[in-house]
């Protein structure tokens, strides 16, 4: 059975799939026409994620909540737009039906802003040992193993095993990967160096690795080649050309070299959400559906996909997956939606690059806008305030300032909480693991036996 939102005359049901930077700027356009749209906002979690700070809080200099909002309270008093919480598994685009859940939605108008994921090249098994950094639990957990790793490195007596306890490994030298070994080499170096009595913070090694020929691919030549030197001298050793070959719980193989590590972070690839795949419509390697110019799936002009999740070509070039450009997505996906509700033509959708920025520590980064290149301290108070002033809630902006202003002046982090996946108590969990051993012991006797 399909269900069919409650609209008021003259409405139509519009379903926008994710609150990411692409679909809370849909479902926020077509809030503003109340009279002509009743949206259903779904996403897999309650928050707004502004992803772009993501390294900082599995680096402890933010904290999750100084980066993310709940969806609900961005339509507060929109009583046009109903937000709920669940994975859509299913999209039926024949029948115009979404499903999750066991229960299907049908709709008048669907934009999928699904998003992208980290792609392991088949290899999945590698993300359990070697996590990505898109969502808070993966920041979070990140943050825990390298602040263990410090921790673990000064109860260390063996110096071999203490050095390899300081050992961090992050494949892919794009923009999350160039911002994230910047920070632990920061913290490293800065932060926690006065903390620690039988080990030294600043021996530790960041390698970062990079198939390509260079760091930071997607800007200019000459703008990758400082990147490089500024990640060098933050101590950084950079890696080009190589590509990772195994990851086990034990290290990491790099070409021929074997790095005995246990942190080994991934920033290599992402691919769209697997919802794309079983659209039954054109996808590129990634995933990302092939869009036609207005953003529509090609034979179903009443389905928009923005964002991570679609291929768009405008004169010829491809779109960057880039939280401004899911905007401009978002935007004009619901605008070519109330254009169809009243029976007008779409309009190709046209996109205005506001240019591209990536930090490497502080002091230091890179901005490409237009004609003009901007590198070292200027490139990063330009960095600084493009961020502030473009996360979502006015109370994140005060909070993520005033964060950055403590640390830029004490060289402190706040937010250097270790915290376990484990949400049980320790008598508990000792318990558990008594049991476990206890039935595993057992079955080792019946097999005996």
């Amino acid at each position: 059975m399909v269900h069919r939102p409650i609209v008021d005359p003259g409405q139509k049901a519009v379903i926008v799939i994710g609150g990411g930077f692409g679909g809370l700027a849909a479902a926020q356009r077509l809030a503003k026409a109340s009279k002509r749209a009743r949206v259903m906002l779904v996403d897999q979690r309650n928050h707004h994620l502004f992803q772009p700070l993501l390294y900082q809080v599995a680096t402890a200099g933010l904290n999750p909540a100084d980066i993310a909002v709940p969806i609900r309270s961005q339509f507060a008093g929109r009583t046009s737009v109903a937000v709920h919480l669940g994975r859509v598994t299913r999209v039926n685009l024949a029948e115009r039906y979404i499903e999750g859940e066991g229960v299907r939605v049908g709709y008048d108008y669907l934009i999928l802003a699904c998003g992208a994921q980290h792609s392991y090249f088949g290899k999945q098994q590698w993300e359990e040992l070697a996590p990505g950094l898109k969502t808070l639990e993966q920041a979070t957990e990140i943050r825990r193993r390298i602040l263990s790793a410090f921790e673990m490195a000064e109860n260390e007596p063996d110096p071999a095993r203490q050095r390899a306890l300081l050992d961090f490994v992050v494949v892919g030298a794009g923009p999350t990967g160039v911002e994230l070994a910047g920070a632990i080499s920061d913290i490293a170096r800065t932060v926690l160096v006065q903390d620690f009595r039988r080990s030294n913070p600043a021996n530790a090694r960041i390698i970062l690795v990079e198939a390509g020929p260079r760091v930071l691919a997607s800007f200019p030549e000459d703008l990758s080649r400082r990147a490089a030197l500024d990640l060098e001298k933050l101590g950084v050793d950079v890696r080009t050309g190589v590509r990772v070959a195994e990851i086990d719980e034990e290290g990491v193989r790099i070409g021929d070299e074997r790095i005995a590590t246990r942190n080994v972070f991934w920033a290599a690839g992402v691919e769209a959400d697997e919802i794309t795949r079983s659209l039954g419509v054109s996808v590129d390697r990634a995933g990302r559906v092939l869009v036609r110019p207005d953003l529509s799936v090609p034979g179903f002009p009443e389905v928009f996909v923005i964002g991570d999740a679609a291929h768009v070509e405008v004169e010829g070039q491809v779109v960057p997956g880039l939280a401004p450009a899911a905007i401009q997505q978002g935007r004009a996906a619901a605008d070519n939606v109330l254009a169809l509700s009243s029976d007008e033509p779409t309009r190709p959708f046209r996109y205005v690059d506001k240019g591209t920025m990536a930090t490497i520590g502080k002091h230091l980064a890179i901005a490409h806008i237009g004609r003009l290149k901007l590198t070292g301290y200027i490139a990063w108070v330009a960095w600084l305030f493009v961020h502030v002033l473009s996360i979502t809630s006015f109370k994140n902006r005060v909070t993520v300032f005033l964060e950055w202003t403590w640390s830029y002046l004490f060289s402190r982090r706040g937010a250097r909480l270790i915290t376990s996946r484990d949400w049980r108590s320790v008598s508990v969990r000792s318990d558990a693991a008594r049991a476990r051993a206890a039935t595993a012991h057992t079955a080792r006797s019946d097999s005996a036996a």
